[in-house]
């Protein structure tokens, strides 16, 4: 069992900065890939990045390459997403999650979900 917590999201303007951290409980975080979806209002979940389980890897949807960066720190169970370079059209409620199998993008594959936390970026 893995209960994940996010943190970070906020208002900010177009062109600005946020890191997003999701807090992972238990001792197996080491063993979960984990992904950052996002949900813009009125629109379904999308999925935006994830990493290894080492965090050698990663991997990104086409529309954020070079402006956001997900990265994790096994040591204290914890994953970030660098949000930099932001857009209106990142608005969203950010999820991270937990899955057991590298480089899938199918929301329904990951295990488990934190609650969400709103990132709206203002033009």
């Amino acid at each position: 069992q893995v209960q994940l917590v996010e943190s970070g999201g906020g208002l900010v303007q177009a062109g600005g900065s946020l890191r997003l951290s999701c807090a992972a409980s238990g001792r197996t975080f080491s063993s979960y890939v984990m992904g950052w979806f996002r949900q813009p209002p009125g629109k379904e979940r999308e999925f935006v990045a994830a990493i290894t389980w080492s965090g050698s890897d990663t991997y990104y949807v086409d529309s954020v390459k070079g402006r956001l960066t997900i990265s994790r720190d096994n040591a204290k169970n914890t994953v970030y997403l660098q949000m930099n370079s932001l857009k209106p059209e990142d608005t969203a409620v950010y999820y991270c999650a937990a899955c057991r199998t590298w480089r899938t993008t199918d929301s329904y594959k990951y295990d488990y979900w934190g609650q969400g936390t709103q990132v709206t970026v203002s033009s």
